[in-house]
């Protein structure tokens, strides 16, 4: 039987990331910021650790800067510890030229440090999902059945089914049919397994775990650039491909609209996902900012996070992130307010005129304020119809959601909304 330390973790860091624009402007998908604090890198990392997983590789290629920053900053393992978070990124060799082409063309531009690391078993992992998982369950599922490959499956509603890879599965768990992300009505009548009216179909979590012979064959023998459309659906026709269930919750966090209703759902009592579990924690960098500041505002389920100033405000159903400044009169609603990298230094000219934060009686609804955002006084924001797309060069309409870019600088009395 082999061991978790045996496994090697590889988390794709993402490509170009248009889903989420412009909150991957200027950084990668899994360095957008989450939770108030938290990074959607963090969770697989953190999945990792909670696991014993600890040989980590973090492949990334698109505006890497941030996420290489938080990883180094945020993944040092001790002298004593055998374990490393490792950021392969992507690079021009003599042997090839391009840039990763796909999640399986990523993964085998790196085979040879793959190999360098004698893994038994290979983790392969995205980098913006959220959900808990135990991966050593997982593993020792995969090394009990004998499975070449392993697919984490979930149940998925008939409305998602367009945006999952489908597979059919028999009752000793090995794939028999696999298609990614189907459209064709007959196709996706052929793909019903559960008899389950709203959850019918059987989908891939995007979570593979490969006996790392097996990888490199299939890689290095084929011309293959995606796992979901290419590897997984080819391998079932000569591997052994076996469907692990996984019943827990699990967000896909691929879409501004999907980004903003589950940030959202965080700032219920009974919010879906729990970031206050004791045991299996997730982890993040550790900030040292002070408490923060609430002055006479009024909050309903707010997820309030670290080094705040908030005045005399009046906030619900919304994310209020790490630095946030919020002067007197603001009203937020149904809202997701980034914070700030840093303060404005004390006795300087802030940019634009503006300090950084929201100022004096502006109104926010149904918008994603990103980082370091300047908002001046009487700004009112409010959302449009769902299905508006806006893209003005200073702001941004996704699916109805206004979206302000990171350092914006929205000048007093801006009306952004519905004509």
């Amino acid at each position: 039987m082999s061991s978790l330390n045996s496994i090697l973790a590889v988390i794709l860091g993402g490509g170009v990331g248009r889903r989420l624009y412009p909150l991957t402007k200027q950084r990668a998908k899994p360095a957008v910021p989450i939770a108030g604090k938290y990074r959607l890198i963090d969770v697989p990392i953190s999945n990792c650790i909670n696991s014993d997983i600890n040989q980590i590789a973090v492949l990334t290629q698109f505006n890497s800067v941030s996420l290489h920053r938080h990883i180094t900053q945020t993944y040092t393992f001790d002298d004593f510890h055998r374990g490393y978070v490792q950021i392969l990124a992507a690079e021009q060799t003599p042997r090839s030229t391009s840039w990763y082409q796909g999640t399986a063309d990523a993964v085998r531009k790196q085979l040879f440090e793959i190999k360098a690391t004698r893994a038994q078993s290979v983790l392969i992992l995205a980098g913006d999902h959220l959900y808990r998982m135990d991966y050593d369950a997982l593993a020792h599922f995969h090394w009990e059945k004998q499975a070449a490959i392993t697919v984490a499956v979930q149940p998925i509603a008939a409305t998602d089914a367009h945006r999952f890879g489908l597979l059919k599965r028999g009752a000793d768990h090995h794939i028999s049919a696999f298609v990614e992300k189907p459209r064709d009505p007959e196709v996706l009548e052929q793909f019903i397994s559960r008899d389950d009216d709203l959850r019918p179909y059987l989908g891939s979590m995007g979570i593979y775990m490969f006996n790392t012979q097996v990888l490199i064959d299939l890689l290095e023998d084929t011309n293959y650039d995606d796992f979901g459309g290419q590897v997984i659906p080819n391998a079932i026709h000569s591997h052994t491909v076996l469907g692990y269930d996984f019943d827990g919750y699990w967000e896909d966090i691929g879409t501004i609209r999907s980004f903003y209703e589950t940030n959202l759902s965080l700032t219920r009592p009974d919010a879906p996902f729990n970031f206050y579990d004791p045991v299996r924690p997730i982890y993040t960098r550790p900030r040292y900012l002070p408490g923060s500041v609430i002055d006479g505002a009024t909050l309903h389920n707010v997820l309030l996070a670290d080094g705040c100033q908030i005045r005399h405000a009046e906030i619900s159903d919304s994310i209020v992130g790490l630095r946030s400044q919020i002067a007197d009169g603001v009203q937020m609603k149904n809202s997701i307010l980034m914070g700030a990298d840093y303060y404005d230094p004390p006795g300087e000219d802030p940019r634009g005129g503006l300090p950084i934060g929201i100022g004096t009686d502006c109104r926010v609804e149904g918008a994603i304020i990103d980082k370091n955002v300047r908002m001046g006084e009487g700004v009112t924001i409010l959302p449009f119809p769902p299905g508006t797309e806006i893209d003005t060069g200073s702001w941004v309409v996704q699916d109805g959601i206004v979206v302000i870019p990171k350092s914006t600088v929205l000048h007093p009395g801006t009306y952004i909304g519905p004509d």
